[in-house]
């Protein structure tokens, strides 16, 4: 099929020059209406709008608009992009020769292979490949350069240009490969990750399965079609200007655009998509849409039924927002839900970024939230609370059986410091009313209204979060929104009782809600997480009172080690040090890698602030 038979001759000309955000919506849609979209003609737009309003400028706009005034774009020309478009066209089909492939109805390895070659010999070699904005086929179109997000989606887009139409995007949370071959059955690397790896491509990623590395998500990517790489392509749009600013009229662009794959149904796969979607909705809020918390949690349920709960950035996404607005109890919880995630995996070198993210919050978002706890104690202070305590077990114990088994040790002196100093905060009172259970043993006296799962089952009466949502098939984003809504069933039951019970078999139920259907399922749930509260008149500390002793089972052997330790009155802080750091007293070395940034994703927020 002729490329040029695609987006670029069904482009509405009249939406030239591009002055507004929703002349670019007005493109998506109809690009998105198709059968098969035109991934080059939407990246090469994106593209040059993101490099045009952000590249060589130190400053959003905000100051130099009124209020409420739709920001303007560049005023993009039509014979440019068609320039572009046609240039891309040029590149890929100038470079292979379709008859060597014969009369072939689907992409074969060395056709992928060979696409693959072509986009990664003409990128230029002398540039840093962490840097911003260079994941759109305009940035390798104006200047040769694609960091490897763009080097796969390239891939792709050279691949729907020959008229293949089964090759399609793999996504984990910080890598990138394809899918090819009738039903996607085969696999093939086609980018680099870190240093040295160009050799790969072409390979068949089962190897980086089968070592449980969280970079190959245990099997559990997010594969596309057509329609989920454009949510991609939208996703993977930086705005950002800075470490500490970012482009008013980009991240407008992208938030909108986002909500569009959102509304057309072509989000309900894609837990990071939809965690991006809610770090911009909580800088600006749209009017009449579901708050960020809503859309944080709804990609922790995407992440269970779809995924197995093998994705570990839907919990970091909502732990972020709770830290951020001090919500430090729901933060723990987070925070240990996604340790519950990691811990399935082997670590590897080659997962250095999810590393560093649990480190921070191991050693940077935990201390700072320790820190300003303590300066003043109070009944409802966190460090009272066992819950909380029981959460930071969690948390450490997950990333200790992440070290098991594994090639690299994880663990070293720069993690015991934070961890001991944050026990030591909570009184020994504290520490001992958390009961660890071992492997296998259930306590048939557990109380019912205690952290009921979903199922209801006294054996899963536990913090652990290792009961993920078994939902029924082909259910939208709106469909899983639904699940939260205010009608009842026939029995008189909240719809969203099931669904958040599901969601958060952790959390404690609001005892008013129960009785009366008023408020929120859970104490601290919807409305806390927006910033209001559900329970002024201290109901959580009166179902705290019948949940005084909350129950964890503790997997690694580290922690199962460190259990008489942990809950004694005085604290052996040495002893604890050196069962934390055993056998891992190595410090750890691993060279920074190439991207800092995850698979379509903007960059980690907390780390930019």
């Amino acid at each position: 099929m002729n490329m040029a038979s695609l987006g670029i001759r069904r482009v509405d000309k009249r939406l030239f020059p591009i002055l507004s955000v929703e002349s670019v919506v007005a493109l998506f849609k109809d690009e998105l209406n198709q059968d098969e979209p035109d991934l080059a003609l939407l990246s090469i737009i994106s593209g040059a709008i993101e490099n045009s309003m952000t590249c060589n400028r130190s400053t959003t706009l905000n100051g130099d608009q009124e209020e409420f005034e739709e920001p303007k774009l560049p005023g993009i020309e039509f014979h440019i992009i068609e320039a572009l478009y046609e240039k891309f066209s040029a590149i890929i089909k100038g470079s292979i020769d379709m008859s060597t492939f014969g009369d072939i109805k689907y992409a074969s390895r060395e056709l992928v292979k060979r696409v693959s070659d072509v986009i990664w010999n003409t990128l230029t070699r002398s540039y840093y490949k962490d840097r911003a904005h260079l994941q759109s086929l305009y940035s390798y179109l104006t200047g040769n350069k694609l960091d490897c997000f763009g080097v796969a989606f390239a891939v792709v887009a050279g691949c729907q240009a020959l008229g293949f139409f089964d090759v399609h995007l793999s996504l984990s949370e910080d890598h990138a490969w394809v899918v090819f071959g009738e039903n996607g059955s085969q696999t093939a690397e086609i980018t680099w990750h870190g240093k040295g790896n160009e050799d790969k491509r072409g390979q068949p990623i089962g190897i980086g399965v089968a070592s449980k590395s969280w970079l190959y998500l245990n099997g559990h990517p997010v594969v596309c079609n057509r329609h989920m790489e454009v949510a991609a392509l939208v996703s993977s749009i930086n705005p950002s200007l800075s470490v500490s600013s970012d482009s008013l009229e980009v991240a407008m662009l992208q938030q909108k655009l986002l909500w569009l794959l959102y509304d057309m149904g072509h989000l309900y796969r894609y837990p990071m998509a939809i965690g991006n979607l809610g770090d911009l909705e909580e800088i600006s809020p749209t009017l009449g849409r579901p708050p960020c918390s809503s859309l944080f949690q709804e990609a922790i349920l995407m992440s269970r039924k779809y995924y197995n709960n093998m994705h570990v950035y839907p919990y970091t996404y909502q732990g972020g927002y709770f830290y951020r607005h001090n919500l430090y109890k729901e933060a723990f919880q987070s925070w240990a839900n996604a340790s519950d995630v990691i811990r399935q995996y082997n670590y590897s070198r080659d997962d250095e970024e999810i590393y560093k993210e649990l480190m921070e919050i191991a050693n940077e978002l935990i201390p700072h939230i320790i820190k300003v706890v303590s300066s003043g104690h109070c009944a409802r202070s966190i460090l009272k609370d066992p819950e909380c305590f029981a959460h930071l077990l969690r948390f450490y114990d997950g990333i200790c059986q992440w070290e098991e088994g594994s090639p690299t040790p994880v663990l070293h002196i720069g993690w015991a410091k934070p961890l001991v100093n944050t026990i030591s905060k909570f009184d020994a009172d504290v520490r001992s009313q958390v009961v660890i259970l071992g492997q296998g043993i259930v306590d048939e006296d557990s109380d019912e209204n205690c952290n009921v799962s979903q199922n209801g089952d006294k054996s899963k009466q536990l913090l652990n979060n290792n009961n993920y949502c078994d939902v029924t098939d082909n259910v939208t984003c709106e469909e899983l929104s639904s699940d939260l809504g205010t009608e009842k069933d026939s029995n008189g039951m909240h719809p969203g009782l099931v669904a958040l019970t599901a969601a958060c078999g952790e959390k404690i139920l609001n005892r008013d809600f129960l009785l009366q259907g008023d408020g929120e399922p859970f104490v601290g749930s919807t409305s806390d997480i927006a910033g209001t509260s559900t329970d002024p008149a201290g109901t959580e500390d009166v179902l705290n009172e019948t949940c005084r002793q909350p129950k964890l089972i503790l997997h690694s052997q580290k922690m199962r080690g460190l259990k008489e330790l942990l809950l004694s009155e005085k604290l052996n802080t040495h002893a604890i040090s050196l069962q934390l750091t055993a056998q891992s007293q190595v410090q750890f070395g691993g060279k920074k890698r190439d991207s800092t940034e995850s698979i379509g994703s903007r960059s980690k927020r907390t780390r930019r602030e």
